[in-house]
């Protein structure tokens, strides 16, 4: 008999057919309701047990947490809360949770803080918050696949282990096989990686966006996602060491190309999620609202979870410039009355977190894309003004997360790149491969980042970057 998964039962018709599910328990009640779930949705699928036709023993063994299979047929549900039950006829337990240990876990039905639950990660997907997290994770990662591919993108994995660091801000993970304790050195007492696997300094990449360019220039459209790694020791909410990054890199894209494709992009995915994941949004909206509760009336979100998610589809991302932002923010009245952070007092300042929040969800009221930043606070790629002072890059900001996409129209002119390079004491040796595309018919281009995890959580609202990743890699922490 095919096992069925509950997402499709709990939607199905009342069958005379004998149907097959297997799952973990959540409540078992009165010694006849078993609450099932398999992970496949959010909500449990009751199984009612006649418990004079099942032995004792068995029944014992049907605890929090313990995995079962069960045979039975599909009938209409009799109770409140669900269209449908399962009539049980065969039980089997297949794995055992003992009551004493799931009281020490995070599989007990009291609410648990997010914080515990990190310190769980074996378990914390089985619980309701978790596992709604991660169906939406899944599904915004196919739509993002989707997306690309609907509109001519070729998708590329870029190496993980690489030589350069593109972002020239040299927080990296070092990669090595010599011995740390006595590793082979140089006559004036520093390492010598000749004697390394890869003969020369290797790290973790922190992007993509490099090895992207050489394959937008041969096949037109090229996108990356997979991950990157920051050694940044950043203990807050919005960082992590390890992270997924969606990087598309397009030839003949000029800044405002690119500006049209991040927000066509974004807007795709998450009405993706609006459209497949109604249970799980739903749940994380009621939780948000819940958690809301607890804060002063002026901290709390003036729209719920789908309701922001809706209003980013609903309105056009507002472009405005470096300049002007920075008009608005000095005259702005946290500014003035000195409640920034960071005060905001002559141009080429580099915008925090805090002012970009500011510029979303006070001024603009609306996802902002901020564009021509100063080239002093930019990476070296990104192309040169004729003012000579700006570069055509670009950020979206978003409410609740400040920036969720980096990019930027790519410097493809030789010598203009070369002197950048060398401003910055970028090796040129150490990216010949780089310069070199610029030789061979060059051409306006242009891409950006999206870091997944922040993607992941704006549309499931969750505070804490930590808990949209399976596996949170931060200063201090690699457990599991």
């Amino acid at each position: 008999m095919q096992t069925k998964v509950i997402k499709e039962l709990i939607h199905a018709e009342p069958s005379l057919h004998p149907v097959t599910i297997m799952g973990w328990v959540r409540s078992f009640r009165s010694n006849r309701f078993i609450a099932l779930n398999d992970g496949s949705t959010i909500k449990n699928l009751q199984c009612v047990v006649d418990f004079e036709n099942f032995e004792e023993e068995v029944l014992k063994k049907v605890t929090i947490g313990a995995a079962l299979k069960v045979e039975g047929t599909l009938v209409e549900s009799q109770g409140q809360g669900q269209d449908v039950e399962v009539q049980v006829s065969k039980l089997e337990v297949l794995g055992e949770a003992h009551p004493d240990d799931v009281k020490l876990t995070i599989l007990q039905p009291k609410r648990h803080s997010l914080e515990k639950l990190r310190e769980q990660a074996h378990l914390r997907v089985r619980t309701n918050t978790f596992g709604a997290v991660m169906r939406l994770r899944s599904k915004l990662a196919f739509a993002i696949h989707e997306y690309f591919q609907k509109n001519g993108f070729y998708y590329m994995h870029t190496p993980i282990i690489t030589g350069s660091d593109a972002e020239g801000a040299g927080e990296m993970f070092r990669v090595s096989a010599l011995d740390p304790k006595n590793p082979p050195l140089n006559e004036d007492g520093s390492v010598n990686y000749k004697e390394d696997f890869f003969e020369k300094e290797t790290n973790l990449t922190v992007s993509g966006q490099l090895e992207a360019e050489t394959y937008a220039m041969g096949l037109g459209k090229v996108y990356t996602f997979g991950p990157t790694f920051r050694a940044e020791n950043s203990n807050t909410s919005r960082h992590l060491a390890e992270f997924w990054m969606i990087e598309p890199e397009v030839a003949f894209y000029d800044l405002d190309d690119n500006m049209d494709l991040a927000e066509d992009f974004i807007k795709y995915v998450i009405q993706y999620a609006l459209e497949h994941c109604e249970d799980d949004l739903e749940f994380l909206e009621k939780r948000l609202l819940e958690e809301e509760k607890s804060k002063p009336q002026n901290e709390r979100s003036e729209m719920t979870l789908r309701e922001k998610l809706r209003f980013v589809l609903e309105n056009n991302f507002v472009r405005v410039s470096y300049t002007e932002a920075i008009e608005i923010l000095k005259r702005s009245k946290p500014n003035q009355k000195k409640k920034f952070k960071y005060l905001i007092e002559e141009w080429g300042a580099d915008l925090q977190s805090e002012h970009e929040r500011f510029l979303v969800e006070k001024h603009f009221k609306c996802p902002v894309i901020l564009f021509d930043y100063p080239a002093k606070i930019k990476a070296f790629y990104m192309r040169l003004n004729e003012d000579e002072k700006t570069v055509r890059a670009m950020d979206v900001l978003f409410p609740g997360i400040g920036e969720i996409v980096g990019g930027s129209q790519r410097e493809e002119r030789y010598e203009v790149l070369k002197q950048k390079m060398e401003a910055m004491d970028i090796p040129e040796e150490e990216l010949y491969w780089y310069l070199d595309l610029r030789k061979f018919g060059t051409c306006v281009h242009s891409g950006f980042g999206l870091g997944f995890e922040r993607l992941v959580q704006f549309v499931t609202g969750m505070g804490n970057i930590r808990d949209v990743i399976p596996y949170p890699r931060t200063p201090g922490n690699a457990e599991f």
